[in-house]
C-alpha cells in the first residue's frame, strides 16, 4: 500500500529522513515512535502528498481513501453547524441518498418512460447504500461525536463556538466515520480527556483499514498497533510487536549490536598491534599485509543510541507534614449562579495518597485542583490545609512567570539553591534538556520546552503536596517515564489531572471521579475504576461502521452482562500479554548470554573460568524460574480468553 525508497527530506540544514526505505502492506496496524522533531509528521506529509521528497521515491497505492489528522488544524467551515460538518465526510452517501430520492420521483410517475433503466440503477444505488452504512450514517456520527465528549444539546452549534481542542474533535469524529482505507493519526489523543480516549481505543479497535498512529500514549499504541516504526537519526527502522515489545527488541538489538563491536574493536587492536610490531620485518611482510587487508574489510557497526537514557529524576524527601493533608466540608463551586460544578463535597486527602482527578472535559477537574491549591475560593463550604502542608501547583500557564533572560540551568538552580549541579543536571535531563541546552535562554525556548522547565523548577525543590495538571503535555515517552518513576518513588502526596491512560495506571492509587451530579472516590488504582464503573454501568460500546436495532427485554440484558465481563477482564489480559512478552523477551535473551558465554570459554575470555562456570550454572536457574512464572500467566491468560470466548 505504502512504500519508500531512499526518500530523504531536509530543512535547511536538517536532515529529517536520510536515504529512508520500507514498505507497509494493507491493513496493517503500525505505531510511528521517535524524539520530538525526527520527522514523524514530515513522513505523513510525504504519504499524503503534501510535501515532496528531496530525493527518492514515495509510492502510494492509487485509489486509496486516505484519513488525515494533522496537529494543526486548517478549517474553513466555521459557521457550519457541528453535526453537518461531521457529516460531510459521508458526501458520497448523501449524493446517493439524493439520487435515490430523485429516481423514486421519476418512478411515480406513471408516464415516465425510462422504467427499467431506473428500476435497475435504483436496485443497484440501493444495494450499495446499505452496504456502505447509509442507513446508519446519522447514528455513526452522533455515535462518533457522543464518544469524543460532544453534548447532545450542542451537535447543532456552529462549529466556531467550540474551542480549538473540541475542533480539532470534531475533525478526528469526522475523519473516523469516512472510514478510510489508510488512517493517518498524529496525536489523537493529545486534545482528548481519559472518557475520550477509551472510547477512541474502543473503536479503533473495530477499524478494519490500515492505520498508522504517531503517539506519545503508550496505552494507545500497544493496544491498537501490531508494529512499531521507529524515526531517529534520519533512519527508519519496523519493529514486530507493538511499543513495549519494539522497546523489548531494541534493547535486545542495542547489547547485540554494543557486544559485536566491542569484540570487532578487541580483535582490530590485535591486528593493529601486530601490523605495528611486525612492520619492519622483511619475514613477515606477508602476514602485515594480510593483516592489513582485513582491517579494511572490517565492516563499520553502527551503534543504536539507548532511546531510553534520559537523566533519571530523584526527587528529594519534602518537608513532613501531618497525617490528614487537606480538607474539604460542604464544599460547593461554580463559576455562575445556580450553575453548579460540584455542591456538598466532602472530601479527606491523607498524607502520601496519590490520586487522579478524572472525567470528561468541562466538569471541574482542573477547577478542583485550584480549589486545593488554594487559588479559588469556594462558594460553600469549607476547606482546611493540614499540619505543615506546603502545596505546589503546576498548571500549563505556569511557565510564563520565568525570567527571559536566565538560562535553564539557572530557572531550576533558584528554586533549589542547596542542590548539587549534577543533580540538577540529572533532573534537566529527565525533561529533556541535555548537555548545552541547559545554557539556553528562556526566551529561546518553545512553549513546550518552557512548560518542561518550568515542571523541572517545580521539582528541583518539591513541595509535601503536589497538583499536577496535565503534567505528559509536551513530554516524550522517555520522558514520562521518567517522570512516572520519580512520583511512584516521591514521599509527598499527589493529586494529577491527566489523559495519559499509562501514566495514571502506573502512577494513581486512588481516582477520584467527576461525574455529574457529584464526586465519587475509588479506593484503587485505574483498574479498579473502570471495574467498579463496569459494574455500576455496564453497557455495550459501538466499534465500527454496522450498527443494528435497539435490543429489547432479556437480550440486552445479556449483551450488557457479556459486555460488562469483557471490560472487567480486559484490563488483566492487557497485563498478563505484557507480562508473557516480558518472560519471552528474558528467557530469550538468558539463553543468548548462555550461548555466548559458552563460546568464550571456548576462544578464551576476559573473565575468568570461575566466573563464566558459575554464570552457566546460574542461568538455567533463572530460565526456570522464569519459564514457570510463564506458564502461570498462561495459564489464567487461557482461562481468561475462555471467559471472553464466552462471553463474546
Amino acid at each position: 500500500m505504502i512504500e519508500f525508497r531512499q526518500v530523504t527530506k531536509r530543512y535547511g540544514e536538517q536532515e529529517l529522513l536520510g536515504g529512508v526505505s520500507f514498505r507497509i502492506l494493507a491493513g496493517q496496524r503500525i505505531g510511528v515512535v521517535g524524539p520530538n522533531g525526527c520527522g514523524k509528521s514530515t513522513m505523513f506529509g510525504l504519504i499524503t502528498g503534501n510535501l515532496q521528497a528531496d530525493k527518492g521515491d514515495v509510492q502510494v497505492q492509487s485509489g486509496v481513501r486516505l484519513g488525515y489528522l494533522r496537529q494543526i488544524l486548517a478549517l474553513g467551515s466555521e459557521e457550519m453547524p457541528l453535526r453537518t460538518y461531521v457529516a460531510e465526510a459521508l458526501s458520497e452517501l448523501t449524493r446517493m441518498e439524493k439520487r435515490i430520492h430523485e429516481i423514486e420521483h421519476r418512478l411515480a410517475d406513471p408516464k415516465e418512460q425510462d422504467r427499467a433503466a431506473l428500476l435497475e440503477e435504483l436496485g443497484i444505488l440501493q444495494t450499495r447504500f446499505e452496504h456502505e452504512g447509509g442507513y446508519t450514517r446519522a447514528a455513526r456520527a452522533e455515535e462518533a461525536l457522543g464518544g469524543l465528549g460532544f453534548a447532545a444539546d450542542r451537535l447543532d452549534n456552529p462549529l466556531q463556538s467550540f474551542s480549538g481542542g473540541w475542533q480539532m474533535r470534531a475533525e478526528l469524529a469526522k475523519i473516523l466515520i469516512s472510514e478510510p482505507d489508510l488512517l493517518l493519526l498524529d496525536e489523537p489523543s493529545n486534545y482528548l480527556d481519559l472518557p475520550a480516549v477509551e472510547w477512541l481505543q474502543r473503536y479503533l479497535k473495530g477499524f478494519r483499514g490500515t492505520l498508522l498512529l504517531i503517539s506519545h500514549d503508550r496505552y494507545l499504541l500497544n493496544s491498537l498497533t501490531e508494529q512499531t516504526l521507529e524515526l531517529y537519526a534520519g533512519k527508519a527502522t519496523l519493529y514486530r510487536g507493538p511499543y513495549d515489545t519494539y522497546i523489548l527488541e531494541r534493547t535486545e538489538r542495542q547489547r547485540q549490536l554494543n557486544a559485536q563491536k566491542k569484540n570487532q574493536d578487541q580483535k582490530r587492536k590485535e591486528i593493529e598491534r601486530f601490523v605495528e610490531r611486525f612492520r619492519a620485518k622483511n619475514t613477515k611482510a606477508t602476514q602485515v599485509q594480510s593483516r592489513i587487508k582485513q582491517l579494511e574489510k572490517m565492516e563499520t557497526i553502527d551503534l543504536i543510541e539507548d532511546i531510553r537514557t534520559k537523566g533519571r529524576i530523584r526527587l528529594s524527601t519534602p518537608p513532613a507534614c501531618g497525617v490528614e493533608v487537606i480538607r474539604l466540608e460542604s464544599a460547593g463551586f461554580g463559576y455562575q449562579e445556580g450553575q453548579w460544578l460540584f455542591r456538598d463535597l466532602d472530601l479527606a486527602v491523607q498524607r502520601g495518597d496519590k490520586t487522579a482527578v478524572v472525567g470528561s472535559n468541562g466538569l471541574g477537574k482542573t477547577t478542583l485542583l485550584r480549589i486545593l491549591a488554594g487559588q479559588l475560593p469556594l462558594r460553600t463550604g469549607q476547606r482546611t490545609l493540614g499540619h505543615k502542608v506546603q502545596p505546589g501547583f503546576q498548571t500549563q500557564d505556569f511557565a510564563e512567570s520565568m525570567s527571559p533572560s536566565a538560562t535553564v540551568l539557572q530557572i531550576v538552580r533558584e528554586a533549589a539553591p542547596g542542590e548539587t549541579e549534577p543533580r540538577l543536571r540529572t533532573l534537566l535531563g529527565g525533561f529533556g534538556f541535555a548537555g548545552n541546552a541547559i545554557e539556553k535562554s528562556v526566551e529561546v525556548l518553545s512553549g513546550g520546552e518552557k512548560i518542561r522547565l518550568a515542571f523541572a523548577r517545580l521539582l528541583a525543590n518539591p513541595p509535601n503536596f503536589l497538583l499536577l495538571d496535565e503534567p505528559t503535555t509536551h513530554l516524550d515517552i522517555p520522558s514520562r517515564e521518567a517522570l512516572e518513576q520519580a512520583l511512584t518513588e516521591y514521599e509527598g502526596t499527589l493529586l494529577f489531572v491527566s489523559h495519559d491512560v499509562a501514566f495514571v495506571r502506573k502512577v494513581a492509587t486512588s481516582i477520584l471521579a467527576i461525574a455529574p451530579p457529584g464526586v465519587n472516590r475509588y479506593h484503587g488504582g485505574y483498574d479498579y475504576y473502570l471495574e467498579k464503573l463496569a459494574q455500576a454501568n455496564p453497557s455495550p460500546t459501538l466499534s465500527s461502521r454496522t450498527t443494528t436495532a435497539p435490543a429489547s427485554g432479556s437480550a440486552k440484558a445479556s449483551r450488557q452482562e457479556r459486555a460488562a465481563r469483557l471490560q472487567q477482564t480486559a484490563p488483566r489480559k492487557r497485563e498478563l500479554e505484557a507480562l508473557l512478552q516480558k518472560y519471552e523477551a528474558r528467557i530469550h535473551a538468558l539463553e543468548q548470554e548462555q550461548a555466548e558465554l559458552v563460546s568464550s570459554l571456548e576462544s578464551g575470555a576476559e573473565m575468568s573460568y570461575a566466573q563464566i562456570n558459575a554464570r552457566l550454572s546460574a542461568i538455567p536457574e533463572e530460565v526456570e524460574a522464569l519459564t514457570r512464572e510463564w506458564e502461570k500467566a498462561g495459564t489464567e491468560l487461557e482461562a481468561i480468553l475462555e471467559i471472553r470466548k464466552q462471553a463474546g
